[in-house]
């Protein structure tokens, strides 16, 4: 069920039978939306809304829910904010209630801003000190190199020491409004009876939130990848490499063959091609993967690995080999029937997760309004052809589209 709230917030409901809920409220408000002089400014805020409120402290917000047994969390990507709550399910009322409150009545505190800007920071320099992860942000600054998208989660130093109390006020509201918001819950209740508390809460606070203001939607437009290859050379015992390319966006019908072809090349299980290739045949990496990142206007598809330096262009290769055949060759219909068997398995122990799934509806009705069932899910995989699978490697993976950067 998905209906509009007052104040414009979109609400979705998943029935379940656990004695846990879940809940997540997506905001449209990420690193790819915030004023440039203030990198980082989202994940900031993301931050700083567990630090006090107009009648909480910290602590206070930190014991409301794990007292309980629960737990309240959030992280920020280039395009929102998501903060969310496992709790049990006479709980629930408490969660919803606390995650509206630390998003609408937020103080800012300039005192606590001092104090965790020098957390964030340890953050980014922990971060810096990771190839393994960094070497993502950097692989997107390059392909969308002059627009929103190229720009770091985490910021900067230099920028998160511009950010205060009235920069944070004046951000959060313009974007924490209902409007541009979607609360998603699963657990075991009736639709409708969650759906008013959820309204009945956020009466509460939404007078403070700028009721009326339109949703906002992405302003950087449908950005032109650039396509690139770099090596550099980093002094760490491993090397790290990324190979990949500009995808479909998450409003794109041909994401499902994309994710699809993804999966079979580079997903979690070790019957991927490229960890059958790499790892199984040649011994060459520990771990290799895909990742299909999905943008409101683009997408990035990617393989990444690490090895041992004398490896790595071996492994790059091999892992253009294997794209050149499936730009060039057909899959079997029992290899096509094989690789969806294996991604709807996949999806039906992943949708098992509560806080998945909650997660899945909040941004999937953020997106695009709405939230597809698990048969219409399946219907969609199953109408891939091995003719959609062709096409998508040539699109997506052409060799003049291809893009490399190795640190080694």
């Amino acid at each position: 069920m998905v209906k509009v709230l007052p104040g414009g917030l979109r609400f979705a409901f998943k029935k379940s039978t656990s004695p846990v809920a879940y809940c997540a409220l997506s905001i449209r408000c990420g690193t790819a939306m915030e004023p440039e002089e203030y990198g980082g400014l989202s994940h900031f805020a993301e931050h700083m809304i567990f630090k006090g409120t107009e009648k909480r402290t910290a602590t206070s917000i930190n014991n409301r829910l794990e007292r309980l047994g629960g737990e309240l969390n959030a992280f920020t990507s280039k395009e929102e904010i998501v903060v969310y709550s496992t709790i049990l399910k006479e709980d629930l009322p408490k969660a919803i209630d606390l995650i509206f409150e630390i998003v609408f009545t937020s103080k800012f505190d300039e005192k606590e801003i001092a104090k965790e800007r020098q957390v964030v920071i340890d953050e980014i320099n922990l971060y810096k000190d990771s190839p393994s992860d960094y070497i993502f942000d950097d692989f997107e600054e390059f392909l969308f190199k002059g627009y929103p998208l190229s720009r770091s989660v985490l910021g900067k130093s230099s920028s998160l020491k511009k950010i205060t109390s009235a920069t944070l006020k004046d951000y959060t509201s313009g974007c924490f409004v209902p409007c541009n918001m979607t609360l998603g819950v699963v657990g075991d209740f009736d639709c409708e009876a969650v759906a008013k508390l959820s309204e009945k809460l956020l009466a509460k606070y939404a007078k403070m939130s700028g009721d009326g203001q339109e949703k906002i939607e992405p302003k950087y437009g449908f950005p032109c990848s650039t396509v690139f290859t770099k090596d550099c050379h980093k002094k760490n015992h491993q090397s790290n490499c990324i190979i990949g390319a500009e995808a479909y966006s998450v409003r794109d019908p041909r994401k499902i063959a994309l994710l699809l072809l993804t999966n079979i090349l580079g997903g979690p299980s070790s019957n991927s091609v490229l960890n059958t290739v790499l790892r199984e045949r040649n011994a060459l990496v520990y771990n290799v993967e895909a990742v299909y990142t999905q943008y409101l206007t683009t997408g990035v598809a990617l393989f990444y690995f690490g090895c041992e330096k004398h490896n790595v262009d071996k492994c790059i290769e091999l892992i253009l080999k294997e794209l050149e055949r499936f730009r060039t060759v057909l899959l079997s219909e029992r290899a096509l029937k094989s690789a969806k068997k294996q991604m709807l398995g996949q999806l039906a122990i992943s949708s098992d997760n509560g806080e998945a799934q909650a997660l899945a509806i909040s941004k999937s009705i953020m997106t695009n309004d709405k939230y597809l069932s698990d048969d219409e899910i399946r219907q969609k995989v199953e109408a891939v052809t091995a003719e959609d699978i062709l096409s998508c490697a040539n699109d997506i993976f052409a060799s003049d589209k291809i893009s490399m950067l190795i640190y080694r």
